[in-house]
């Protein structure tokens, strides 16, 4: 990896990295022969999370969720709505232009489609060269250096400056992609399932891969993902999130461990278990996901659990509780089993 030093002072490890507040992000519905805003479609409906330096914070959710929203916004290829992103303690939800061009450099972002993300008319070589380019490495010999020396760092051979991505398999793609990431120095990487569309052997060695750069360089990871068992080998800390909103945050073991939310143990139950004649509750959620266009009132997953609930209490929406040091749960009558114990 590059070693020159970023401008930024790395944050001390009391002071979160990333610390995204009340985050909202809302892309109109139009319709008519006018093409008028008809509604909103809330795919980020106030957010609130941290990510300390070094740290893995999984993101888990089923598709259209809001996980990858979220993670462009806090890149922001997405402007948000509302709220507020504070990186090391600057607020840079509003920056744009040369004021933001620090911070393209301490974020980045692996995609999860490496056939999409990388241009096919550039080298490997062009591809790495360009961030290093736009970010002020104007000689050629020295972008060159640098580069064989991230390909390296990734497990691809220097000759791979002169390939084109097509010329490669799908994990040698997506190490070009954790490469070019990784080219800047950066200190927070949003990870976009950047393995759901690789085999499995190919996954647990791009796991094992981000892994291990992240303890050489104490990279951070927002890690996106919609299988709990990927996240659970890789994550500090999980959020769980549901139609925009996080409905559960803990460690990894409490996660696991003490799952509370209805959703959390609907995901859990769904992890495939080795072990052929195991026994195991599988819990079907009811219905499908309601529409981000118009959530339902009160708690959006109330309707879809198995725990009783009353008419009255279906309307009421859930309050985001801390019930033990570090786990937040989202307190509702459907969704906590034992909810006079959270209420």
């Amino acid at each position: 990896m590059i070693s020159d030093n970023n401008s930024n002072n790395t944050p001390s490890a009391s002071e979160p990295l990333l610390e995204i507040k009340g985050l909202k992000k809302y892309f109109p519905v139009k319709g008519g022969v006018m093409l008028r805003t008809k509604a909103q479609l809330k795919a980020v409906d106030d957010v609130s999370l941290a990510i300390q330096p070094g740290e893995t914070l999984g993101l888990v959710g089923e598709s259209g969720c809001g996980k990858s929203t979220l993670g462009k916004c806090v890149c922001r290829l997405y402007d948000p709505t509302a709220g507020d992103i504070y990186f090391k303690g600057t607020a840079i939800t509003e920056l744009k232009g040369k004021a933001l061009k620090p911070f393209r450099r301490d974020i980045q972002m692996i995609f999860q489609d490496p056939v999409e993300s990388l241009n096919s008319r550039h080298s490997v070589g062009n591809i790495l060269e360009e961030p290093l380019l736009i970010h002020g490495v104007k000689s050629s010999g020295e972008r060159r250096k640098r580069v064989a020396k991230i390909l390296d760092t990734v497990g691809l051979s220097k000759d791979s400056v002169d390939r084109f991505p097509f010329e490669f398999s799908g994990g040698q793609r997506q190490r070009i992609g954790i490469a070019r990431a990784i080219s800047l120095n950066p200190q927070l990487v949003v990870c976009d399932e950047p393995v759901s569309a690789l085999d499995v052997s190919v996954q647990s060695q791009i796991l094992n891969l981000m892994m291990d750069l992240q303890k050489e360089f104490n990279l951070s990871y927002l890690f996106i993902a919609h299988d709990l068992a990927v996240v659970k080998h890789i994550s500090d800390r999980i959020a769980i999130m549901y139609l925009g909103k996080i409905v559960e945050l803990g460690s990894t073991d409490e996660i696991f461990q003490n799952p509370l939310h209805a959703y959390t143990k609907a995901l859990i139950s769904a992890i495939p278990v080795p072990e052929p004649h195991a026994k195991r509750e599988h819990i079907i959620l009811q219905g499908d996901v309601p529409s981000p266009i118009d959530p339902p009132p009160g708690c959006a997953f109330a309707k879809r659990s198995w725990i009783p609930c009353s008419e009255e209490d279906l309307k009421k929406p859930g309050e985001f509780k801390e019930v033990s040091p570090g786990h937040w749960v989202e307190v509702h009558p459907a969704t906590i089993e034992d909810y006079a114990k959270y209420a």
